[in-house]
């Protein structure tokens, strides 16, 4: 029954909607699956509801996705037989949340349209719909994403970037190896806005002799009481102590203050380029959510499959194609 009324929400929501909004890019033009998008976002609307932190789950995905053999959907996969080690189980991944949101949107697609969308664009949409009902910043997703067969743990570790990183590091990564900008380096950061990190992620920035770019008043009365001195403990810490929940720019505050968990984020003030778009985004509202809109709907084409030789749509997006 309840399968039922979903599906009968879904064909109200379809029939209700103009077709000229029904989706952009590949699907629209085909008309193969028109009611995609809205299908991914009646999905992504109600798994918020039920769990309001999972829309910053799903646009960390993406990133995780698209910055390890480009948005193609390989995060997803589960270990099998034939690649026990795929990106999913890195180091770096373990506190990926999101699946089952992709799942089940998967699942409903495969009931109208089968085997027409792919999962890579599932989760570009969902990335894109969570930001939406975040801060209200819709940006068009073009679709005709395939899945990658390859997913890598080793790869994942390699190319996605680590909270100790400096300025120059991140650059390296995102403007020579991802053919992105410097300023979407900087406003890319600011999804750290919402989501979480365990205290292993920045520890030891709590002790003023080993970092003392860490404002210690915030250091001690806000991030030590989370972060016990026990060997086996990790705590949870919010990225964004100000407005947790929130997609704003009360991160880039939070960087002028020095009250960030990341050194990765200080390190955005240690030239005069990224200083400037932190103190623009801090203190002009509106800026970052326009240029945030921008930069997601370009990391959301890095390095996609196009070629039916090199990817796939899968039938199930924790397995390729068998």
């Amino acid at each position: 029954m309840k399968n039922r009324a979903i599906l009968f929400t879904l064909f109200l929501l379809y029939v209700m909607v103009p077709a000229s909004s029904r989706g952009v890019g590949h699907h629209k033009h085909t008309n193969r699956c028109p009611e995609a998008e809205n299908i991914v976002k009646f999905v992504v609307e109600k798994a918020m509801n039920d769990t309001p932190g999972i829309g910053a789950g799903l646009i960390r995905l993406l990133f995780h996705d698209c910055f390890v053999g480009g948005c193609d959907g390989s995060v997803l996969l589960d270990p099998s037989d034939r690649n026990p080690e795929p990106e999913k189980i890195a180091a770096k991944n373990l506190g990926l949340r999101g699946f089952e949101v992709i799942d089940e949107a998967k699942r409903l697609l495969e009931i109208f349209c089968p085997h027409v969308v792919s999962c890579a664009d599932i989760l570009a949409f969902a990335a894109r719909d969570a930001a939406e009902i975040l801060n209200g910043a819709r940006y068009n997703v073009s679709a005709g994403r395939l899945d990658g067969k390859v997913s890598s743990a080793a790869e994942a570790e390699k190319n996605l970037p680590p909270p100790t990183f400096n300025l120059e590091e991140l650059q390296d990564l995102f403007v020579n190896k991802k053919n992105l900008t410097t300023e979407d380096l900087v406003v890319l950061s600011g999804a750290h806005t919402i989501g979480r990190s365990h205290c292993s992620s920045f520890t030891k920035r709590l002790n003023p002799n080993i970092d003392p770019t860490l404002d210690q008043e915030f250091a001690i009365n806000t991030l030590q009481p989370l972060c016990p001195p026990y060997a086996n403990a990790d705590g949870v810490a919010h990225l964004d102590y100000a407005t947790p929940v929130e997609l704003d720019s009360q991160y880039y505050k939070n960087v002028l203050d020095r009250k960030t968990v990341f050194f990765s984020d200080w390190s955005l003030l240690t030239s005069n380029e990224t200083r400037d778009l932190v103190v623009q985004y801090a203190t002009k509202p509106g800026d970052w959510e326009a240029d945030f809109a921008v930069s997601m709907a370009k990391l959301s084409t890095l390095d996609v499959i196009t070629d039916r030789k090199k990817g796939e749509i899968r039938r199930c997006c924790r397995s390729v194609n068998y």
